[in-house]
């Protein structure tokens, strides 16, 4: 296999491949048109931003932070909202306590947010009491509702994606230059209904003892630790739609090479991650950390050509493993991976993504997931991780803030009939806070018996 140079990459390159999960645009006259228009805006992120990441992910890949990347499976345009943003952030800040106090690791807080408006789908089209449609594929392309303007795809959507991530994020640096994250007011952070959890106490607990500390660290030094009173967040989301991640990628002063600055951090799903492929094109010739779904149809070969082109020089922190396999199937699927790789000598950040292989659907027709099937191929993935001598850096959960009725199980023990209450999601099912938080002290119970 010969590799292309990267000096043969151009932001529209990958208009000469294959590419899939693409919305047919009616009016190309008017993309092209938006296309322009997006070029012409200020950038979402900046390339300084993008390389601190790097550098952290490339920190978390020889063990010395740990990853935590969550949140919704498709953000909506009307959830772009105060309550909502904040309760994201919220739930990712309590799991992040948690993870920090248990691992005794820095965490790398990356949203699912800002940017993740656009899903792939298993059919084009959707068909209702023999009327079809195509398929709801994000609100970037288009909407949920079943009629013929709703499902039809539209390039001003990109605009309208564009505006939403950009309030999003103002709102999020707000937040974090305000003290918002401030460690020493964990109190901001509180969900409502998480206070009655039964993991309460022991969340309780937690914040005691940082409390605790930082009171001792201020009395020894004499002085406020002011690097507490701020926590980075950064963003991702999988960059799908092609024409919205060209107009977005620049190049800029002082710095080689291209950037997506609409994103931290996008990543490639499995749907669209064939080596020859417009998606792996785009990825391999831009400078952010790309994450790379891997599920269980990857074989090592195909593992090794995607590592071939999306990282030749063996860059630390470029690219994060995020594996997807199902609580049944990981044991089979993840070890011939890892070896595939440690053959290569390449050094990767292995994330463990148990969202996306343990879904299910209901007799009445919902998707849901099991609390007890995430739960299983997380602790299944660190265990064969330490048993061939790599570790597991990161997690990777679909969640939101909001108290839904989405996945089964948990520490309340939700079960089928609970579905109905609160299932808001167009796409996947996500883990509420509550959930999420318990998925947070399971980790960290995992990592304290591996130690034991």
């Amino acid at each position: 296999m010969v590799v292309p140079s990267v000096r043969d990459w151009h932001p529209a390159s990958w208009r000469d491949r294959e590419a899939l999960q693409q919305p047919d645009y009616e009016d190309t006259e008017a993309l092209e048109t938006v296309r322009a228009h997006l070029a012409a805006l200020p950038p979402l992120v900046t390339s300084w931003e993008v390389e601190r990441l790097k550098q952290q992910l490339a920190e978390a890949a020889a063990g010395r932070r740990f990853l935590l990347q969550g949140g919704d499976c498709a953000e909506r345009f009307d959830e772009c909202s105060a309550a909502v943003i904040t309760n994201r952030l919220k739930v990712l800040l309590q799991m992040s306590l948690v993870l920090v106090y248990g691992l005794r690791l820095p965490i790398v807080r990356v949203g699912r947010l800002a940017g993740q408006y656009a899903k792939p789908r298993s059919a084009d089209v959707e068909t209702r009491n023999g009327r079809s449609l195509p398929s709801y594929r994000g609100d970037i392309i288009n909407g949920p509702g079943f009629s013929a303007d709703e499902r039809r795809p539209d390039p001003r959507r990109m605009l309208e994606a564009y505006s939403r991530s950009a309030l999003t994020l103002n709102f999020i640096r707000a937040l974090a230059e305000g003290g918002f994250a401030d460690l020493h007011h964990p109190e901001y952070w509180d969900l409502d209904f998480v206070q009655h959890s039964p993991l309460a106490a022991d969340y309780r607990h937690i914040v005691d003892a940082i409390a605790e500390a930082i009171r001792f660290m201020e009395t020894v030094s004499d002085a406020p630790l002011h690097a507490l009173e701020r926590v980075t967040f950064y963003t991702s989301h999988e960059a799908l739609l092609l024409p919205y991640e060209e107009a977005l990628t620049r190049f800029v002063a002082h710095r080689p090479g291209a950037y997506n600055l609409s994103t931290h951090f996008p990543w490639i799903g499995m749907r669209t991650a064939q080596p020859d492929g417009a998606h792996v094109e785009y990825a391999r010739g831009i400078a952010n950390p790309i994450g790379l779904k891997v599920g269980p149809d990857m074989t090592p070969s195909w593992l090794c050509d995607l590592l071939d082109r999306l990282n030749p020089d063996d860059e630390p922190g470029r690219l994060t493993l995020i594996t997807r396999f199902g609580a049944d199937r990981i044991g089979d699927c993840l070890p011939p991976l890892i070896e595939a790789v440690r053959a290569t000598g390449r050094m990767v950040l292995w994330c463990c993504d148990p969202m996306h292989g343990n879904t299910e659907t209901t007799e009445s027709g919902l998707k849901t997931r099991r609390f007890e099937n995430i739960l299983a191929e997380l602790e299944q993935a660190f265990d064969i991780h330490a048993a061939m001598g790599t570790h597991l850096g990161g997690v990777h959960f679909e969640l939101t803030g909001e108290d839904v009725t989405e996945c089964i199980g948990g520490a309340r023990g939700l079960d089928e009939a609970d579905l109905e209450r609160a299932y808001k999601s167009h796409v996947d099912p996500r883990l509420n806070g509550e959930q999420a938080l318990e998925m947070a002290f399971r980790i960290v119970r995992k990592h304290q018996r591996m130690r034991a």
